[in-house]
């Protein structure tokens, strides 16, 4: 699954799954790296590789490490591309470098999935019409309202070819790439940009510490959230501690559900100027 940022594809991904297994928030490249998921059923198994959106220009070394993963992940050996637009908004730079990446796999069969075809307006689908001559067919979805995902599963099964399943067993959850930390760190980062909006520049990551049961059967998770300078703590943790516990209390009451036990966060934001060189 390829696009520029904020096409829909995490959005996607967690809706033909028909659970969550990607985190998404209204900003550009929440997603950081690949992420494999399993799709299976009677007709056999599709393996999912979200990869992050693709920046223009790469200014900072979160961008510069994170820009390549979806190049990378088509030159991987996969048997099918999807390549994400968003008619409502208009072609540019990222638009043709991600094409750019497309056209370069040219032995692999390509499907252009229009989304947000619930949105009538703004349409530059007219911008977009001459790629359909360089695609293997088009399918027209709104990931969102999950319109026409049935229809897409099909002609994405029409085009994998016959072969034994990759994955032997039938598995609990379907990320294949990513462990309970991962996981955890995943859905606070989520809430935190999601609380944040545009106040926060792309400088925080989240770090799991510590994940155990105690013996009433509380989760307890230590977690820090790590960021550039001072400034941007301060801006995180919010005035009178309220934007840390709006982030905490809404992660801890996914943690819940997702893992169906109570859960105690202990979650603090500390400086670590140079987390993207260790984290990354």
């Amino acid at each position: 699954m390829i696009g520029r940022p904020n096409v829909g594809k995490s959005t996607l991904l967690n809706n033909l799954l028909g659970q969550k297994v990607a985190i998404t928030s209204p900003r550009p490249q929440t997603t950081r790296f690949p992420l494999r998921a399993v799709y299976e059923d009677e007709r056999g198994q599709i393996i999912f590789v979200d990869t992050p959106g693709i920046f223009a220009k790469t200014p900072d070394l979160l961008s510069k490490k994170v820009n390549p993963q979806a190049e990378i992940t088509l030159n991987q050996g996969v048997d099918l591309i999807l390549y994400l637009i968003d008619h409502t908004r208009k072609r540019d730079l990222e638009e043709n470098k991600t094409l750019g990446m497309v056209r370069k796999a040219e032995d692999i069969p390509k499907i252009l999935v229009i989304n947000k075809i619930d949105l009538k307006k703004p349409n530059y689908l007219a911008q977009y019409k001459f790629i359909e001559d360089e695609i293997n067919q088009v399918v027209e979805i709104s990931a969102l309202k999950r319109t026409n995902l049935k229809f897409l599963l099909e002609t994405i099964f029409g085009f994998l070819p016959e072969r034994k399943p990759l994955i032997e067993r039938k598995l609990a959850t379907p990320a294949l790439n990513i462990d309970s930390k991962t996981f955890i760190s995943e859905i606070i980062r989520e809430k935190a940009f999601i609380f944040l909006r545009d106040e926060l520049p792309y400088s925080l990551t989240v770090v799991v510490d510590e994940i155990s049961e105690r013996e009433n059967g509380l989760l307890y998770i230590k977690v820090r959230i790590l960021t550039t300078n001072d400034k941007y703590r301060k801006m995180i943790i919010g005035k009178k501690a309220k934007m840390v516990k709006e982030i905490g209390m809404a992660a801890r009451k996914e943690l819940e559900v997702a893992t169906n036990k109570k859960v105690f966060l202990d979650l603090k934001v500390e400086v670590d100027k140079h987390w993207m060189k260790r984290f990354l």
